[in-house]
């Protein structure tokens, strides 16, 4: 289908030689290391997995394999070898020819790759069609293939959807098919389940690593999940502040890592915490039916209870109705029918019939920071505005609460005058969580809010969360697609599947077996630190595998 040297193919060479490889990040009115002297190499039909917390250099590496440096940052140092022939040294018009035929990427977001005027059919094959690889005809009917192989629904008409009209796993797939539809000899994924839940996580990375293995393709997987790269990557090497921590073959990375950073990493998300059951009860949501639009309803007949003080995890797949029943309990949708109760009053289900002080009370952090914040107000002003809309607090009294707040969130004042892009994913969420707090609310309904963190991000911030309620009383809705989090943080577990709840109740009878068939399929689908549990899942599914 394409061209492709004999060198590149011949087993045991080297297809990707990267060596002293040093990138520079532009901020602050100078330019700061972000990769310091990595090496790497990669061999057809190998995957190389990337872990390391943020900051480390992960997606960084994976964009400078591909010879390409984000805006504000530049390769410095180093040499990128493809296939014998250095990216870095060669023109922009050749490295163009060579990205999206020999080498492809596969982001995180695929709704924000995809353009949503045009159908994912066109999408699929544009790029081989104007590389010259394949004619219209022949591409489609590849790309059609490729859609059955990434076990796509309806393959023959999937792709004359257009991108809002498949799920995020189905389009997240679509991505894949996009990327190997002109047979590229390496791919680089950078974090492309982090945002799945964890049924359609399971299905993405089967069809990731049938279709790597069906087209000996060699890859390159970006990830901070340790459990996915387990069952994804031949090779793993670790990075830390953009060097090398270590690197060896996966079955000997997991069982016997050499470097205390490396066991650090594989030690996290340990945390439990022991849920107490209590009568006492903050909120109360009474059989609530709503619906977007008025057309299909995606809760029904939904009753939940959320104890004072207390943390219930609401879990569940996409489209399972989590989200919605968080626009529900804060009145931007309100429900068709049903009641709910919040302090032992009603409450209003419009947003519109609710007091200033009733809003302050019920609080939202959301799962992408980087959406939820202003990106043209400073730390200072994110914070300060709730403290003047809802308590009235001004000039030295508001200051000297912002500085509380910060403390609260284990941050210094000086980061007040920054603005959100100077700050981490891990700080933006803490800056997000203060903005929650300013309100001094008693219900903070956090979704999905460590999804898009690294392990090590990820339990900061849990802790943070279970301090604060310790301190200050607080009752959380913390919805999540992630078991390991609710082990972690949650008192009580709502378990949601299309739009009503299977089962709830403290955490250690919802997660201790026999379980209900839908929370069976949960948790059995939550990836182990094995390289061999997803073989052993998918063979027990799906005959197909074995």
């Amino acid at each position: 289908m394409k061209s492709s040297s004999v060198t590149a193919r011949e087993k045991g060479t080297d297809l990707l030689k990267v060596r002293d490889l040093h990138v520079e990040g532009f901020s602050d009115e100078r330019w700061h290391p972000i990769v310091r002297g990595v090496d790497l190499s990669l061999k057809r039909g190998e995957v190389l997995g990337l872990i390391g917390e943020s900051g480390a250099g992960k997606s960084t590496i994976g964009l400078a394999a591909m010879g390409y440096a984000k805006p504000g940052c530049r390769i410095t140092q180093g040499s990128v070898l493809f296939d014998g022939v250095d990216l870095l040294s060669m023109s922009e018009a050749r490295r163009r020819r060579l990205r999206g035929s020999r080498i492809a990427y596969v982001a995180q977001s695929a709704a924000a790759w995809f353009n949503p005027a045009h159908r994912l059919l066109d999408q699929t094959v544009e790029t081989a069609v104007a590389h010259g690889i394949a004619s219209r005809d022949k591409a489609n009917r590849d790309a059609i293939d490729l859609y059955r192989r990434l076990q796509l629904p309806e393959p023959e008409t999937i792709g004359f959807r257009y991108p809002h009209q498949v799920s995020g796993g189905q389009l997240q797939r679509a991505m894949t098919a996009m990327a190997m539809a002109c047979r590229p000899d390496l791919i680089v994924f950078d974090e492309p389940t982090t945002a799945l839940d964890v049924t359609t996580q399971v299905e993405v990375l089967a069809s990731i690593r049938r279709i790597v293995e069906d087209f000996n393709t060699a890859a390159i997987y970006v990830t901070h999940d340790l459990a996915v790269v387990a069952q994804m990557a031949d090779r793993i090497m670790v990075l830390r502040h953009g060097q090398t921590v270590e690197e060896a073959d996966t079955r000997q990375m997991l069982t016997t890592p050499t470097q205390e950073y490396t066991r650090t990493l594989w030690a996290v998300r340990k945390l439990a915490k022991p849920e107490i059951r209590t009568q006492d009860h903050l909120l109360a949501i009474d059989n609530v039916t709503a619906a977007y639009a008025g057309r299909v309803k995606v809760l029904v007949d939904v009753s939940i209870k959320v104890p004072r003080g207390r943390t219930v995890a609401v879990v569940g797949e996409s489209g399972s109705g989590k989200s919605t029943l968080a626009r529900v309990v804060t009145g931007l949708l309100p429900a068709m029918s049903g009641s709910m109760s919040f302090d032992g009053k009603p409450l209003t289900l419009s947003l519109k019939g609710r007091s200033k002080d009733l809003l302050r009370r019920i609080q939202m952090v959301y799962q992408s920071p980087d959406s939820a914040l202003n990106p043209r107000q400073t730390v200072e002003e994110i914070i300060s505005r709730p403290l003047e809309f809802y308590l009235g607090l001004k000039g030295q009294q508001r200051d000297e609460r912002v500085g509380e707040l910060m403390h609260m969130i284990e941050m210094d004042e000086s980061f007040l005058d920054r603005l959100p892009g100077e700050l981490s994913g891990g700080q933006k969420q803490r800056i997000c969580i203060a903005r929650a707090l300013a309100a001094n609310p008693e219900l903070i309904i956090c979704d999905e809010v460590t999804s898009a963190l690294d392990q090590i991000v990820q339990e900061e911030i849990l802790k943070l969360l279970m301090r604060l309620q310790h301190e200050l009383g607080i009752s959380y809705i913390f919805i999540t697609h992630d078991i390991a989090t609710v082990r972690a943080i949650a008192d009580e577990v709502v378990v949601m599947h299309k739009g009503q709840v299977v089962e709830q109740g403290l955490k250690t009878e919802i997660l201790a077996p026999p379980h209900a068939a839908y929370t069976e399929l949960l948790l059995s689908s939550v990836p182990q630190m094995d390289p061999d549990w997803l073989t052993g899942l998918l063979a027990r599914r799906n005959p197909i595998f074995k």
